[in-house]
């Protein structure tokens, strides 16, 4: 019985043994293997196995990108204003043998080298220049930190400053700064409001002017296109009349003629027109002396129709 038990016991450490053998390495992963204290092997996604007692893990490494929030790190600009700035750097692990034995603490090197970078950016650039140059100090730390940390193993994808924190008597200037800047736009533009409202109200006051003008001029176009059609239509009433009554003259002599009147009857027409002239204002009548003759003729032929 008692070789039962250790032939048990036997199989169940040979099993052990078996198992610890074998490693399963997970997606974005890496494993690097020492063997007798010495650099083996790197392995990657799969199954792999090992001697026992003689091959070890040494590290487990991630793949995957990762982010580090670097706590606010003090640093003087060229015009000597300290300031606390935090930074967020973005890496990835490109080589686990090296991650694994460049450095021995890879995110405090990290942090220690992304803090003296700052300084020494910061430091050639005045407060004004820091506050509006993110993207290029973003980019030159960037480039410093991935060429530092390509021997670790370590590229570095991007690095962002996080927060700039002024002291607070600087903060206190560029508020106030900022409120007289708004406050100067504001009054630009409500000059710009104000000039434009004048320029309208004048070119309003210009198109109503000359809308009144071009309508005056229409209506006296109207008035002297009026006066002038009455004209014309007076004058050809005018000249109508004038015509209808040399009609009836030009009628009245072709009856006349027509009628071969004799020189009696001409000479009593010629009386009747001197009555019509006579029949006026006039103070002082000259009588011709046909017109003497005719009032003679006139006369006899009065007693002779007496007398019959």
């Amino acid at each position: 019985m008692d070789w039962l038990i250790w032939l048990v016991i036997i199989l169940i450490v040979l099993l052990i043994i078996a198992g610890s053998s074998v490693r399963i390495v997970p997606q974005a992963q890496a494993f690097v293997i020492e063997r007798v204290g010495g650099y083996l092997a790197t392995w990657h996604v799969g199954i792999h196995l090992k001697f026992p007692f003689v091959d070890r893990i040494a590290r487990r490494v991630l793949l995957k990108e990762q982010v580090v929030d670097f706590p606010p790190q003090p640093v003087i600009t060229k015009d000597n204003v300290t300031m606390r700035i935090d930074t967020v750097v973005f890496f990835q692990i490109t080589d686990p043998k090296l991650y694994t034995y460049g450095v021995e603490n890879p995110i405090m090197a990290i942090e220690n080298l992304t803090a003296t970078t700052l300084r020494n950016i910061i430091g050639d650039l005045e407060l004004d220049e820091t506050l509006t140059s993110r993207e290029t100090i973003n980019t030159k730390m960037r480039s410093s930190l991935d060429a530092a940390t390509d021997p670790w193993g370590i590229k570095v994808n991007r690095v962002e400053l996080k927060n700039i924190m002024p002291p607070a008597a600087i903060q206190d200037a560029m508020e106030k700064q900022m409120k007289a800047e708004r406050e100067r736009r504001e009054a630009i533009l409500i000059a710009e409001g104000e000039k434009k409202s004048t320029v309208l109200v004048a070119e309003g006051k210009k198109e109503s002017l000359i809308l009144e003008a071009e309508a005056e001029k229409q209506s006296a176009i109207l008035r002297a296109e009026a006066k002038k059609e009455a004209t014309i239509r007076e004058a050809e009433g005018q000249a109508e009349a004038i015509l209808a009554v040399q009609r009836a003259n030009a009628e009245g002599l072709k009856y006349l003629n027509e009628a071969s009147p004799t020189a009696q009857v001409l000479q009593l027409k010629s009386l009747e027109a001197f009555a019509k002239a006579a029949d006026g204002k006039a103070t002082k009548i000259i009588i011709p002396s046909e017109i003497q003759g005719i009032a003679g003729l006139a006369q006899g032929i009065v007693e002779s129709v007496k007398e019959k």
